[in-house]
């Protein structure tokens, strides 16, 4: 499992809480950074912000992709103006489920367990 988000705290502490669930999470600080740990590692799933600096959430999913195109993918985001980058992405045929922050790792856990039931039931 990935977690990308330009907020050091928020991957973290949400790599915290997965591996605390039994889940095996590794965080990653930016799109690029996301990008070099997908070519070293087989990932089942990446949650990734969307609003980042430098490279989008949306950018960094799509070419985690085509290194591991099984990957499933969970956006979270705190800001208004994600959905033109949701539309963008639909009109190149990807459909993204969003997550509004703050997302409650219930919430989370439990949508992971619904994506990717060979990790973890």
């Amino acid at each position: 499992m990935l977690v990308v988000d330009d907020e050091h705290l928020v991957a973290d502490s949400l790599c915290q809480i997965l591996n605390s669930f039994g889940f095996n999470a590794y965080c990653a600080y930016s799109g690029p950074h996301a990008i070099r740990l997908a070519t070293s590692a087989p990932f089942d799933a990446l949650i990734t912000d969307v609003v980042m600096t430098g490279m989008t959430g949306i950018e960094t999913a799509l070419e985690i992709w085509k290194i591991l195109p099984k990957c499933k993918v969970m956006l979270v985001s705190g800001h208004q103006g994600t959905a033109d980058l949701l539309k963008a992405a639909q009109e190149r045929g990807h459909d993204f489920e969003i997550f509004a922050k703050p997302v409650y790792p219930a919430l989370i856990i439990e949508k992971l367990r619904a994506i990717t039931p060979a990790i973890l039931q």
